[in-house]
């Protein structure tokens, strides 16, 4: 009885080991696919170049939408806008003084005149005229009446010129005269607010919401216009991709859903495919192949986690067996 005991225990002894053998082997031949977390990245620059004034985030810090992250020194740019403001300000006075016309002084000094003309040809008027009697009886040469008409006549000119300048004066400045100062201002208007634009670009903020993940310039070094200063990740946007060889894709689509390990965290969780590349990549390609034969192509896959979980950029995600 006891050797009938004895035998049954070292089979079962046997029997689980080769239970455990079976599925340590098993295990280890499964497939396993590895997936890669990924986010949406944004590089924040400015259209300036410049040197760097100061940093007011660092690597690791979480950032909203709209807050200030670094201003471009830009000396030169202020001195334009001092420049242009002083433009402005010569073109806004000038287009004052033309819609004012001309001063009451002005305007009196040139009636003056038209009146000073106005009784010259009243002199010379009743001069001539008699002259003109003096002549006809023959009284006078013929030189001297015309002296006379000669100076009756240049005072008439003299009146119809000041009355002309008279009316200008009263007038004030052309249509076209105004339409050109006006001109001058918008122009001027332009170039102040051109510069005020590259001077809030100066300022650089944050387009989106998210975890600084790099910094690549420090507060005093020159930077270029567009240069990335500051990457910020939106880790609203997760993905995990998998970059799966076509003979793997049987039965994964655009809406597949699958279970995935994750080993940072030590946690499964649901994900669901989302985005399928449409063009793939040779995952071995050769000139020549044997007979029978063919290339093996790669898919980027990418899926989304279901639930509410805190991956973060650069995890794995572990698929046994197929996705």
């Amino acid at each position: 009885m006891k050797r009938v005991l004895y035998w049954i225990v070292v089979g079962a002894i046997v029997c689980g080991v080769v239970v455990v053998v079976y599925h340590y082997f098993e295990r280890e031949n499964r497939s396993v696919v590895q997936g890669i977390v990924e986010c949406r990245s944004y590089r924040s620059s400015s259209k300036l170049a410049g040197r760097i004034d100061s940093l007011f985030v660092a690597e690791g810090d979480m950032v909203y939408r709209g807050e200030f992250l670094y201003p471009i020194s830009t000396p030169e740019l202020d001195a334009k806008l001092r420049q242009v403001a002083a433009l402005e300000a010569a073109a806004e006075a000038i287009n004052r003084e033309v819609d004012m016309g001309a001063r009451k002084e002005q305007i009196a000094t040139v009636r003056s005149m038209l009146n000073k003309a106005q009784a010259g040809l009243t002199l010379a008027e009743a001069s001539y005229m008699r002259v003109k009697v003096l002549y006809d009886k023959g009284v006078v040469p013929r030189q001297q009446y015309d002296e006379a008409l000669a100076n009756y006549r240049a005072m008439q000119a003299t009146v119809d010129a000041a009355s002309a300048e008279y009316a200008l004066v009263r007038e004030g400045a052309t249509r076209e005269q105004r339409e050109a100062v006006e001109a001058k201002v918008r122009e001027a208007q332009g170039a102040v607010e051109e510069v005020n634009a590259y001077l809030r670009d100066a300022r650089v903020y944050a387009p989106i919401s998210g975890w600084v993940s790099n910094i690549v310039a420090e507060p005093g070094e020159l930077v270029g216009s567009g240069y990335p200063v500051v990457t910020i990740l939106d880790l609203s946007n997760r993905w995990v991709t998998f970059n799966l060889k076509e003979d793997m894709l049987k039965g994964v689509g655009l809406g597949h859903q699958f279970r995935g390990y994750i080993p940072a965290l030590d946690k499964w969780s649901e994900f669901r495919v989302y985005y399928i590349s449409s063009e793939a990549d040779f995952a071995t390609w050769s000139a020549t192949r044997a007979r029978g034969g063919f290339d093996i192509r790669t898919f980027e896959v990418r899926a989304k986690p279901l639930s509410e979980v805190d991956i973060l950029p650069g995890m794995s995600v572990i698929v046994y067996e197929e996705l």
